[in-house]
């Protein structure tokens, strides 16, 4: 007769494979998990409590340190939701850069989440590929910001700076070039037996239960569900661009990761359209005050992060300060349905479906 003792292991919270300062508590049975519990916090710094203390600019560079793989998107909600309680027109060519900016950003951070997870699972040279291409891409976003990581390159009522000469022509060159890696990509992973074997099947779910564990973004649309607020409420000028909602079926972890790189196919699209269609000339800072104070009220926006929805509410009692400020951030939502994912699974695949969740933990945490 053989006799088997529950086993806890503690899974980080080193930043390795855990993508980012995360630990699970897992009960094994052998190597079967029974049970998974997240601990998160260990990057928490109290954004929200934080800026109820600064000024609604001075907030800006917080939201870079949140979703530090998609900081313009950050940046922009913020910015959003002032403007909307004010009643900010937004001049064009500001909101050109700032859509350049975002889709740039977003390309950026689906090239870390292929190069990291083919990583998680034994492969070393496609995180070197997809670190190549995302260099080019900071560096066009650091001449456009003077930051390669926390851009803080957005303003309520526009852009921090103009786009430097030469450099839409640079957006535009990188297009045709990033289309031809994605096709090297295909061709060294997508097809690859035993990349196939380690993620069709694995962390899978229904899209009942993407609906009611509030998934968004690509966790959402693996699972059928058509849904993209640059499409379906637009904002900024979104509902100038043909481009589409890419979803799959399964709702398992290789139909994330077909969404993944398609999304970057759609981005490249809205790219191509925003620099043919940039304004020649034009403002790029609404006419605003020195020190904005929103009227009192309240305001939430959501928009559509690389994780997926990111929303921000904001409740003004007419002073410089935000009285409450509060960030719906679609990393926290997307990871809880994780413990429901590698209960019954093999610990082989425990660390395969975490990263085709794609978190980043500084906006887990807050």
């Amino acid at each position: 007769m053989i006799r088997t003792e529950e086993m806890i292991l503690n899974v980080g919270p080193q930043h390795p494979s855990t993508h980012g300062v995360f630990r699970l508590v897992v009960k094994l049975d052998g190597e079967i998990i029974t049970e998974a519990t997240p601990v998160i916090g260990y990057l928490h710094r109290g954004t929200e409590k934080i800026a109820e203390n600064l000024q609604y600019t001075q907030i800006i560079p917080y939201t870079d340190r949140m979703d530090y793989l998609s900081a313009m998107t950050n940046n922009y909600v913020i910015c959003h939701a002032v403007e909307t309680m004010m009643g900010i027109q937004v001049p064009e060519r500001a909101e050109y850069l700032r859509v350049i900016a975002m889709e740039l950003g977003r390309i950026a951070s689906h090239l870390v989440w292929w190069g990291t997870y083919l990583l998680d699972l034994g492969a070393t040279s496609p995180f070197i590929y997809a670190f190549r291409e995302r260099e080019m891409i900071i560096n066009m976003l650091n001449e456009l910001s003077g930051a390669r990581l926390t851009f803080n390159y957005m303003r309520v009522g526009g852009v921090k700076w103009d786009a430097p000469e030469g450099w839409i022509e640079k957006v535009k060159d990188f297009v045709p070039y990033m289309r031809e890696q994605l096709k090297g990509y295909h061709n060294l992973v997508t097809g690859n037996e035993i990349f196939l074997n380690r993620v069709k099947g694995i962390g899978k779910y229904t899209k009942e239960e993407a609906i009611q564990y509030s998934l968004s973004g690509v966790n959402l649309r693996c699972t059928g569900v058509k849904w993209d607020l640059r499409k379906d409420e637009p904002y900024s000028i979104y509902d100038r661009f043909e481009f589409d909602v890419p979803t799959r079926e399964t709702g398992d972890a290789w139909s994330r990761y077909q969404c993944r790189l398609e999304e970057i196919e759609e981005s490249l699209k809205i790219l191509e359209q925003a620099c043919e269609q940039f304004p020649a000339e034009g403002e790029i800072m609404a006419k605003v005050p020195k020190i904005i104070k929103p009227p009192k009220g309240e305001a939430f926006v959501r928009i559509e992060s690389p994780r997926g929805e990111i929303g921000c509410y904001i409740y003004s009692d007419g002073k410089k300060e935000p009285y409450r400020l509060k960030f719906r951030r679609p990393s926290f939502y997307n990871l809880q349905i994780l413990p429901k994912l590698l209960v019954g699974e093999n610990i082989a695949n425990m660390i395969a479906i975490l990263g085709a969740i794609d978190i980043v933990l500084g906006e887990v945490d807050g």
